[in-house]
C-alpha cells in the first residue's frame, strides 16, 4: 500500500482534532478523580448536555454559538453543584465502586430523559458563520472550525493545568483532598471548594460538548462511545494526573489518526491495546505516581 505524504499529514492533523476532544474530556475526569477521588462515569452525559443545551438554545431561543460556549459550561457546572451536594458528598469515604455505580446510574437517567424527547437520531448543528470557511494548507483543506477546536482545547487545557499546579488556589485544592482539617485551619471552606471543583469538571465536559457538536452529530447518546475511549486515556496517562491527561489525549488522537492510514481496521481499538500494554508495564500510568 502506497501512502502519500499529504494524505498522511492530513490524517495526523485530523487525529490531533480528535485528540483535542480526548484531552479536554480526560482533563475533566482527571481533575475530578485527582481532587475528589471519584470515578465520574457521568462525564459523557455532561458532555452530551453541553451540546444538546446549546442546540436547544440556538433552535428555540436564537442564542448564538459564542454565547453558549460560555453559558453552557456555566449551566452544566451549576447542575454539577447539585450532583455533588445531593449525591456525591455521601459516598466520598466509600469504595470507588460506589461512585462509579452512582454516576453510571445518573448517566442512564440523563440520557434516558433526552432520548425520550429527541430520540437517538442526530440533531443538525452547524459551525458558527465566522468559522464556516476553510484554509488551504497545501496538503489538505482544513476547515477553520476544526483548527478552532484545537486552539480552544489547548488554551483551556493548559490554563487549567497552570491553575491547579502553579497557583495558590491549586495548592489549596490539592492539600484539601489530602488533609482537609489542616486546610480548614487556614480558613478555607473545603466542602465548598470540593463542590466547585466538581462543578468545574462538569463545566469542562460541557465546554467539550459545545466544541464537538458541529463535528460530531448531536445526539442524547453522543457521549457513550467517546467516554469509554476517554477513560482509557485517563488510565494510560495516570489516574488524577492533569498533565498526563492532556498529553496522552493529544498523543492518542494522533496515534489513532496514524493507524487509520496504515491499518484502518485497528483504529477503533488501538487505544485499548496501548492501555493494556501500559498497565502491564506501568500500572500507575505513564504520568501517574507509583504507590
Amino acid at each position: 500500500m502506497t501512502i502519500s505524504l499529504p494524505g498522511l499529514l492530513s490524517q495526523l492533523l485530523l487525529g490531533l482534532v480528535n485528540g483535542s476532544f480526548y484531552a479536554i474530556l480526560s482533563l475533566g475526569l482527571a481533575v475530578i478523580f485527582g481532587l475528589l477521588n471519584v470515578i465520574n462515569f457521568a462525564h459523557g452525559a455532561l458532555f452530551m448536555l453541553g451540546a444538546v443545551l446549546t442546540w436547544m438554545a440556538m433552535e428555540y431561543l436564537g442564542v448564538n454559538y459564542w454565547v453558549m460556549l460560555i453559558a453552557a459550561p456555566i449551566v452544566v457546572g451549576a447542575f454539577g453543584v447539585l450532583i455533588e451536594r445531593l449525591l456525591l458528598r455521601w459516598i466520598y469515604k466509600l469504595d470507588h465502586l460506589y461512585g462509579l455505580l452512582l454516576t453510571l446510574g445518573l448517566t442512564l437517567l440523563i440520557e434516558g430523559v433526552f432520548r425520550s424527547v429527541y430520540g437517538v437520531s442526530g440533531l443538525q448543528y452547524d459551525a458558527p458563520e465566522a468559522l464556516s470557511s476553510a484554509t488551504d494548507l497545501g496538503f489538505m483543506v482544513l476547515p477553520n472550525y476544526r483548527a478552532w477546536v484545537v486552539v480552544a482545547s489547548l488554551v483551556v487545557c493548559f490554563a487549567t493545568w497552570y491553575v491547579i499546579e502553579k497557583t495558590r488556589l491549586g495548592a489549596y485544592l490539592r492539600a484539601g483532598t489530602e488533609n482537609p482539617r489542616l486546610v480548614e485551619a487556614f480558613g478555607v471552606n473545603v466542602p465548598l471548594m470540593i463542590t466547585l471543583t466538581y462543578a468545574f469538571g462538569a463545566g469542562l465536559a460541557a465546554f467539550a460538548g459545545v466544541l464537538a457538536a458541529p463535528v460530531i452529530q448531536v445526539s442524547p447518546l453522543m457521549g457513550q462511545n467517546l467516554i469509554i475511549v476517554v477513560f482509557a486515556v485517563v488510565v494510560i496517562g495516570g489516574m488524577g494526573s492533569i498533565m498526563g491527561a492532556i498529553l496522552t489525549g493529544l498523543g492518542l488522537g494522533v496515534i489513532e489518526g496514524f493507524t487509520k492510514v496504515f491499518y484502518p481496521e485497528a483504529s477503533s481499538t488501538v487505544v485499548f491495546v496501548i492501555m493494556v500494554i501500559v498497565l502491564l508495564i506501568r500500572p500507575a500510568g505513564l504520568f501517574g505516581k507509583e504507590k
